[in-house]
């Protein structure tokens, strides 16, 4: 009955591995790093001791491989999300190669269940409003979505081919205990330090991660078939973002609100010099363009899946600021009244 993980350090691996372990699941991590395995599960409540630990890439057929075996799930979470094109390099190789590597060692072990964790930007830009599971594969003009779409071509051949994979759509991910500080988070930080004053127009949607969670928890249930499933939240336009973000803090944040068109040649020269920069400019073309060419997502098979739909987004982005002053990643002067709200 053990699952492994692939990605269990960073944001949403970490808590799906929280949500598994929850469930009574034994649970195997494939991670580059074992010492990040503490730091990223125990504050989940989850003992990192209870958890087997394998070390290697999955980018490495030998070592997916040995991880693999004797497992009956495979969730493979592991991919570079990031808009920063210092990390272009990286996310190629691991988000399609390594998508290649896990789902192809886990059909050749035989394993009975696989999920594969996509990301609705894959089914960017989408001819149609909303976005739903069965929308064809996007040709995003943006390097981490077009990764990612790669790796979903991956993952849909798997399926024609009738392996017994699941794939979720993840939304915009916010919530609390992010490992690595990501991207929708780090955003939502910068906001509350006044590092954002500029937004695109558009929108994207959002959800939470421990939403997500649950879902993942969800479709590697034993007897749960293949089938694909976007992450639970909802459309949120940039606009209501800030305004929600204002509530919840109780803070003024002004921001000028821009044509997201006329902002992406910004999002081009902010790339260029982020190459050369030491420092992350808040600044990014990927950024801008998902803002741009995304649309809502119909959620309805996982809501019926989980029994609920998503958590209000002000509770979400509540709680994430709240940790984030609470970890230390944000005063609480800028956390404003989220950081004095009881957890």
């Amino acid at each position: 009955m053990t699952v492994l993980v692939t990605g269990g350090t960073g944001f949403v691996g970490s808590h799906t591995v929280a949500a598994l372990r929850r469930a009574g699941r034994p649970v195997r991590l494939l991670v580059r790093d074992p010492a990040r395995v503490a730091p990223a599960l125990a504050p989940l409540g989850v003992d990192p001791d209870g958890v087997e630990v394998v070390s290697g890439d999955v980018t490495d057929p030998a070592a997916v491989a040995a991880a693999v075996r004797g497992c009956a799930a495979v969730l493979h979470a592991a991919s570079v999300y990031s808009f920063d094109p210092r990390a272009h390099a990286r996310m190629r190789a691991v988000n399609v190669r390594g998508t290649e590597v896990v789902l192809d060692a886990a059909r050749s072990a035989g394993v009975g269940q696989i999920g594969y964790v996509s990301t609705f930007g894959a089914l960017l830009p989408a001819d149609h409003d909303p976005v739903t599971p069965v929308s064809p594969v996007g040709r995003p003009r943006e390097t981490y979505l077009a990764t990612k779409a790669d790796a979903e071509r991956v993952a849909r051949r798997h399926q024609d081919e009738g392996a017994p994979l699941v794939v979720t759509y993840p939304v915009a991910t916010l919530g609390p205990h992010d490992p690595y500080l990501g991207d929708q988070t780090a955003r939502l930080r910068n906001l509350l330090r006044g590092l954002m004053p500029i937004w695109p127009t558009g929108g994207f949607p959002v959800g939470d991660v421990r939403d997500l969670a649950r879902l993942h928890a969800e479709v590697l249930r034993p007897g749960h078939g293949p089938g694909r499933f976007l992450g639970p939240g909802r459309y949120v336009s940039t606009r209501e973002y800030v305004r929600t973000v204002r509530q919840v803090t109780g803070r003024p944040l002004p921001t000028v609100h821009l044509p997201a068109g006329a902002m992406l040649p910004v999002g081009r020269l902010a790339d260029l010099a982020q190459r050369v920069l030491p420092v992350d400019l808040p600044a990014q073309y990927g950024a801008i363009y998902t803002c741009r060419v995304s649309r809502g997502v119909d959620t309805t098979a996982t809501d019926r899946l989980l029994g609920a739909p998503a958590r209000p987004f002000e509770q979400t982005v509540a709680d994430t600021v709240r940790w984030l002053a609470g970890a230390g990643h944000l005063s609480r002067r800028r956390a404003g009244r989220a950081a004095a709200r009881e957890a």
